[in-house]
Order: structure tokens, then sequence, then C-alpha cells
């Protein structure tokens, strides 16, 4: 698949360099279709430029083929590899992301994963209607359009609010599909894993055919994705993911029988698989018993990789109404199945009371339990996602005698179910009281008798166990049934005005009409908060109407001289307001082989329906500052109609160079500045400014020195976050007698990552995991560097991918820089055979030598944002083309 490109550096040649993939030289392409003159329209654009057109603005395009060379079965593969993406979300565990298992997203500079516009086709696509732990819905790209119809994915990096409004304050990724596409293409992909059963299956279909008038194109995808178990590779240490409240767990003797609450761990502790925590010297309890918890490690049954199943299908047609009236019309459906592991069951935290008559009480009084249902020796049970999105775009698009119109509507909706299993507070309660069961009203039943049972809690039930009668009865399963919708009307009218010295001046002007909904609906007994540690929510709705005017004037002031200048009006309406942002942008030839290019623009991005009608309740790892050890806890967090719209001023400078034939070399200077950030508050942050304040954290017993149970958040606007960064992209030529050599590198080297965060003060983040504030991890450099072969109908490539080593702020240690090594081999099996149809076959690797992502004191082991937990994958596939 070939793409116009300007002649010298070039945004197509040296931006499908992003991901170090050189196999087609684009600017050999660009000088063999010298004479042809085609006017066309790029990504940060509004108006049409004849195709040796140099964006005054960064532009990176990866087109289908450099896709292939890595490998990629998903767009989350994709953005991976990308040195702009950092702290995106494309492998989602129960420890960072609950609930959105199966979703993969982007995240330019750090700047959050709701702060790139997603576009498909230069249309916007709905958000994920569940949102991550930080509460922020994004776009899933795993739900947008199978791989196999991609034509091209352009990628803008300087901010783009003056073109396309809200959430573009980061850049733009514009994937565009395959043009006009006759014929079949058929594609298999196997790949394998090095660890545990993790293989993945895709299979992908397109067909299209066009007449002279008219087009058609539809295409269709299946993954399956078996799961990789963190005990397939364990990557943490045991301390890492122990939780104090186990089964055996331990129990809380309270006041007045003891002076403050004491946790005493069961006796059968060790004998039935736990890890003591002592907090006093051995056997100082009552009876000789030990003073703590009984730890429990869930490291086991946990899942890197979900179990997966992924439908994508597309449809496009295309129809010329009249010589000059074009009518585009685009279906499309993905259907998303994600199982993940998690614990046999989740601790209970509302420290239910075990009677002193209890049958199996050997303390003779009543004490707390301090634990869970299921712990050790059980299997784990997974929590479940589905997503179904549904998308549909038609468009009319018209010539006129010096310039064109475009008219548009945009319908789409996200339905997302989550469901995972927990144990009911009350219910339990009644089951420690002798009530429990299936057939026991706990209003009339009698107390272990006729249909009611006692849940025996202490470690006792390993030799006798709890019916599952009584287990069933105080167990529910979660559920949360979101939807969200959007709808887009938009046109806009691009025409020339005058001539310059370097041609037409350019001036388009549109108008845009959007419309957003989102509804959480939480099954009744989270509306009661009944759950015992997800605990529940209220549901959620919440609507959002946007008008928008916007223009762009294109001004061609010399052959050499290009100056672009946008500007947008939003209006939101209510306290969220309106704005206008401005860009301007300017690229200058100096020569032939040397060009400068500079943008400044302003960005505004409102409260999200999320951020300002909704809320959640989600459960992360955090550190108790009054006893030092990490804890899985609870974060609640509600919204906030008081918020107001973070805004932001980017600007980029670069060159673009070719000091000779063959060698090309781009380096920009970006620059982004936010202030009044919309984030979540960092419950660690809360934790660390006051562990005591009863206002915003609850403990368990003791509301000043219990275990930590919870801590209350809510979305606020920080002060600031300002981030810049140097981009470096580069590739040379080599013609020699075996082949043609393309090496090339690729780099971001992250300058600064300052913000100032609510709780935790002004923050020095580059170059750290950011765990205790508001920020992302920001390794300081991220590099590809790639060599490329080809001859004949063979081709091949090696990459080397470099991830520089950071800080862990949770634990006050480095994190170790991490290199992986990929490499493929392509064979034209049909160029060999001298077949009419194409048949491609390719092998490859990703970390070919199963590199260990770099150790991190925390869940799982390692950081998920950065790096990837698979180990080598080795894969296959057969491309065919009819």
């Amino acid at each position: 698949m070939k793409f116009t490109a300007r002649k010298s550096a070039l945004a197509a040649f040296v931006s499908a360099q992003l991901l170090a993939y050189p196999s087609i030289s684009i600017a050999q392409e660009a000088e063999e279709e010298a004479n042809q003159v085609e006017l066309i329209l790029v990504t940060g654009s509004f108006v049409r430029r004849s195709e040796n057109f140099e964006s005054p603005s960064p532009l990176a395009v990866v087109d289908s083929v450099a896709i292939d060379s890595i490998g990629a079965k998903n767009i989350g593969d994709i953005t991976q590899t990308l040195t702009i993406n950092t702290g995106a979300e494309n492998t989602p565990d129960a420890f960072t992301q609950n609930a959105t298992a199966g979703t993969s997203n982007i995240n330019l500079r750090g700047l959050g994963v709701a702060s790139t516009l997603v576009l498909l086709n230069n249309k916007r696509q709905v958000v994920n209607s569940q949102p991550n732990n930080g509460g922020v819905n994004f776009v899933d790209t795993s739900s947008l359009v199978p791989m196999i119809a991609i034509g091209r994915m352009e990628v803008v990096k300087d901010g783009a609010s003056a073109l396309y409004g809200s959430d573009a304050v980061a850049g733009v990724v514009n994937f565009i599909t395959k043009k006009n596409f006759e014929g079949a293409q058929f594609s298999v992909d196997y790949q394998d894993g090095a660890h545990g059963d993790n293989k993945e299956y895709v299979v992908q279909g397109l067909w299209g055919a066009a007449s002279d008038d008219s087009s058609i194109m539809a295409a269709v995808s299946y993954t399956n994705r078996s799961p990789l178990f963190t005990s397939d590779r364990r990557l943490s240490r045991p301390q890492d993911d122990t939780s104090s409240l186990g089964m055996p767990g331990a129990f809380f003797i309270l006041p007045p029988i003891t002076a403050a609450p004491t946790p005493i761990i069961d006796p059968g502790c060790t004998t039935f698989g736990g890890a003591p925590i002592l907090l006093a010297p051995s056997g100082v309890g009552p009876g000789g018993t030990d003073v703590g918890f009984c730890g429990f490690d869930f490291g086991n049954t946990y899942s890197f990789v979900p179990d997966e199943t992924r439908v994508n299908a597309y449809f496009k047609g295309t129809q010329m109404l009249t010589d000059d009236i074009e009518w585009i019309t685009e279906v499309s459906y993905a259907r998303n199945r994600a199982e993940r592991g998690g614990s046999p069951s989740f601790p209970i935290l509302t420290l239910p009371t075990v009677p002193a008559d209890h049958p199996n009480n050997f303390f003779g009084f009543p004490v707390s339990f301090f634990g869970r249902e299921l712990g050790n020796g059980q299997e784990g049970d997974p929590a479940n996602t589905e997503s179904d999105t549904f998308r549909f775009s038609t468009m009319l698009t018209g010539e006129l005698e010096s310039g064109f119109w475009e008219l548009s509507f945009t319908k789409a909706r996200n339905d997302f179910i989550f469901t995972v299993r927990d144990t009911l507070g009350q219910q339990f309660q009644n089951a420690l009281n002798g009530l429990g069961g299936f057939n026991c009203d706990p209003v009339s039943g009698t107390p272990g008798q006729g249909g009611c049972e006692y849940f025996n809690p202490f470690s006792s039930n390993f030799v006798t166990p709890n019916s599952q009668s009584v287990i069933d009865s105080f167990t529910g399963r979660q559920t949360i049934d979101s939807e969200s919708n959007l709808e887009v009307v938009e046109g806009f009218v691009s025409t020339e005005l005058f001539e310059m010295d370097g041609g037409f001046a350019g001036l388009a002007v549109g108008a845009q009409y959007r419309y957003q909904d989102l509804t959480q609906d939480y099954d009744e007994l989270s509306n009661q908060d009944r759950f015992s540690f997800v605990i529940g929510n209220p549901d959620i709705y919440g609507e959002q109407d946007v008008y928008a005017l916007f223009g762009e004037l294109a001004l061609p002031v010399t052959d050499d001289l290009d100056v672009q200048i946008a500007l947008r009006y939003e209006d939101y309406g209510g306290t969220t307001g309106d704005t206008i942002d401005p860009k301007f942008a300017v690229s200058y030839r100096v020569s032939e082989d040397f060009s400068l290019r500079g943008s400044i623009s302003t960005s505004f991005r409102a409260p999200s329906i999320f951020q300002r009608d909704g809320g959640a309740t989600s459960l992360n790892q955090m550190v108790d500052p009054l006893t030092g050890a990490a804890a899985f806890a609870a974060a609640r967090a509600t919204g906030n109609e008081e918020l107001v719209p973070e805004e932001s001023t980017a600007y980029n400078l670069g060159f673009s160079l070719e000091p000779i034939d063959d060698l090309s070399i781009e380096l920009d200077y970006w620059n982004f500045d936010f202030t009044n950030l919309i984030i979540q508050e960092s419950f660690q942050a809360i934790l660390n400014a006051n562990p005591q304040d009863t206002t915003r954290i609850v403990r368990a017993g003791d509301p000043l020195n219990g275990p930590l149970l919870q801590v209350n958040t809510t979305y606020v606007n920080a002060s600031s976050l300002e981030t810049s960064g140097l981009d470096i992209v580069t590739s040379y030529k080599i013609e020699t007698d075996i082949g043609d050599f393309t090496p090339s590198f690729n780099a971001t080297y992250v300058l600064a990552y300052d913000l100032v965060d609510p709780q935790a003060g002004m923050i020095e983040g580059a170059g750290s995991r950011n765990f205790n504030n508001i920020g992302v991890s920001s390794p300081e450099l991220r590099y590809n560097l790639g060599l490329n072969w080809k001859t004949g109908s063979h081709s091949a490539n090696v990459f080397v991918r470099y991830i520089d080593s950071y800080d862990d702020d949770q634990n006050d240690l480095p994190i170790d820089s991490y290199t992986s090594f990929d490499a493929q081999y392509n064979l034209d099996l049909g160029a060999v055979l001298e077949t009419e149809a194409s048949y491609v076959l390719t092998i490859g690797g990703i970390n070919l030598t199963d590199e260990n992502p770099p150790q991190v004191f925390t869940n799982a082991g390692f950081d998920s944002k950065v790096h990837d937990p698979r180990g080598r994958q080795i894969y296959a596939r057969l491309a065919v083309q009819f």
C-alpha cells in the first residue's frame, strides 16, 4: 500500500519510520510519480494540498506494510511500539485497570488516554462506556475496524484542538481504511508464547469491487487469544502479592476485652498455607496465639493476558450521485469478550462479628473476622467483560469549481457489561450467626438448625469444609451495564481564495454539532452498597451537547513558505462554558534539502460526563504510611459538578534534512503546558498527606489505626502539568549487490514532565513511575533501531527496542532499562511460484531473547503501562490476495 508524500524528508516517508520499518522507499515512489499532481487531504487540515506539500505540523504516517512488519495482531500492538506513546493501557489487568480487560487505547506524550483524539476516516468514534480506574472514558482501539482494512495511520503530534475540538489536546490519531480496493485478500496468523498456554489466532478477510462510479468493500476478522496467568510466569515476589486478609484469616479482639483492637492470627494459618505477619513477639496473644495477620498470596490466580475473543466487521460503500457529488457510507461492528483471572474471593472489608456461641469459636467471646470466604487451595474466580460497539457514518462530498464541500452524520454506540463475584456483607454476617444457606429464613430461622447453617471462618473448615449452600447464600455478582452514545453532524466548505506567490490561498469553514451521553446501570445490590469489597455505586446518567464553529486558512506565501492559521469555537453550555482556540503553524524550505517548521496552539478539554456526573469504586494497591505495608483496598471516587475545563498551550519546532541522497533526518522539539488539569485525586497522595483523615480514609475497627479499607476521592482541577521533549526519526537506504539495506532510528527523549499534584505538591516526574502522584510512568528515553533488507522475493527486518531506566517512587528503587529484539522474514511465494495470486509467508518473533520486564515491587511485579509481560512470541502468517 503506497501513499503520496513530499519530496524531501516528507511526512509520509519519515513518518513511516515511526515503527522503525523501512521496507518501502517512499522517496523513490514520490520521484517515480513526480509528474502526477494530485490534491490530497491529510490529517491536521481541512484544505487540500498538493502531494509535495510539507506539513507545518509534525505528521507521522504508518502504512499497512509497516504495520505488518512488526507482527501486529491488533492496534494495541502498534501503539505499544510508538516512542511517542507512554502510559497507555494496552494490557489492562486486575491490579491497575479492574474493569476494562480486552480494551486498548493511546496515550500520546503521557497526557492521558482521553487526551488523544482517535478518528476513523476523519470522523469521531464513541468512547468506551466503562471507564478505567482513573475514571476516564477512552476510545477502545480494539473496537475500530479489522486490521486488514486499515490502509494507514496518521498521527498529528502537536495538538489539534483548533481544528478538531476537545480531546485533541495531545494530538490526533486517524485510522484510514483502504480506498477503492478490488479483489479479495485473506490472512491467517498464529502466535505462540514462550510461557503457559498463551496463543493467539487471527483470521481476516477483505473483499472489494469498484466501477467507474461506485465501490464497495467489506472486511471481517476473528481473534482468539488464550490467557497467560501469573502462575505461568511469576514476575512478582510473594510479598508483593500478599494480602493481609486471607483464608485462613485473622480475628480482631475488640474493646472492652482488650484496650485497643488487637488482631489474632488463626492458629491454623501456617498449616493451611497462610503466611503469618507478626505484629508482636510470637505467642503473646490469648492462649498463646500470635498477634498479626494471616497473609494470603493471591499472585498465582490472576492473568497477565485475558482469555479473549474478538469479532470485528466493517463495510464501506461509495456512489457517485452526480459527476460532482459522492455518497460514502460506513458501517462497523465489534464484539469483544474477555475473561481475566482473579483471586478465589475478594477480602471482606466489613469486619463482621463471629458470635461467642459460634460452634467453632475457640476464643469463647465475640471476635471480628478479618479475611475472605475462600483463599488458599481454591481456584481463582474470573471477572468478565462484554463489549459491543456499533458505528454508522454517512457522508456527502461534492466538488466545487475551486474547492469542495462535505456534509456528514455519524452515530455510534458502545455497550459494555462487567461482572465480578463478591461477598454480600449482611448475608455473610447472617451465616456467621448460623442463619446461612439457601433454605434458611434469617428472620424466622433458628441458628444452626433446620435449613440454617453456620459458616465456619476458622481454619478448621479446611478439615470439614463449609457447604456450597452456605457459601452461595452470601455471594453475588456485581454487574455494571454501561452504554455510551455519540452523534455528530458536521459540515464544511473548503475553497481557494486568491493566488499568492506559492499558489492559491485556501479557506475552510465549517460547523459541528456533537451529542454524547453515558449510562451506567449497576445491579440492585450494588445500588445498596451491599458488597463487602467492590461495595457498589449509584446508577449514573449524564449527557452533553456541543456546538462548534471552525475555520482554517492555508497561505502559500511563497514557493518556500507556507502558513496555516486555524480557529475553533466550541460551546458546551452550563458551567463548562465556551472556548476559542487558535493555531498558527509555518513551514519554510531553506533549501531543496533542508526545511524548518513550527507551530503554536491552544487546547481546551471539557470535563467528561463521567468526571462531572459519575463515580466508581475501584480496587488498587496502596501503601499504608502507618505500617509501611502494601494493602489492596478500595478507592471510591465521586463526580464533581464544579470542575472547570482544562486548558493547554502546545508548541513544536522542528526541521527536516537530507544531507545526502537517501538519508533523511527529522528532529522536533515539543512542549505541552496544561493548566486546570482534570484528574482523579491520587489515593496514595491522600494517604501520604494524612493517613488518619477519617473524612476520607476508612479503616477496620479503630478508625485511626485500624487496617486500611477504603480511600474516598473525587475529580479535581490540578494546578498544572508541563512536558517537553525531542523526537528524532532518521533512515538511510543502502543499495548493494545482495539487496537493499535500510537502517533506521526512531527515538523520543522526555526533557521534562513537571506537574503540580493537589496532594503531593510539585513533582519532577520525568524518569519516574509517578505512583505517588497524578502522573503516569515516564521513562526519559525510548528508541527503536531497525534494519531492513530486501531483494527479489525475500525481505527481512530486525528491531532493537529500548526503554530507559526510571525511578520507582513507590519503593524508592530504580526500575532497570529494558532492551528487546524483534525479527521477521518474508517470502513472496507467488513470485517464486509465478502464480497470478499473491502468496506471502511471514515468520517472525517478538522479544526473541525472552527478556523479563524489569521487576517492580508491586502487584504482578512489573509496570503494565510501560512493559509487556508476555515474553517471547513466535508468529507465522500466510496472506493471500487474489
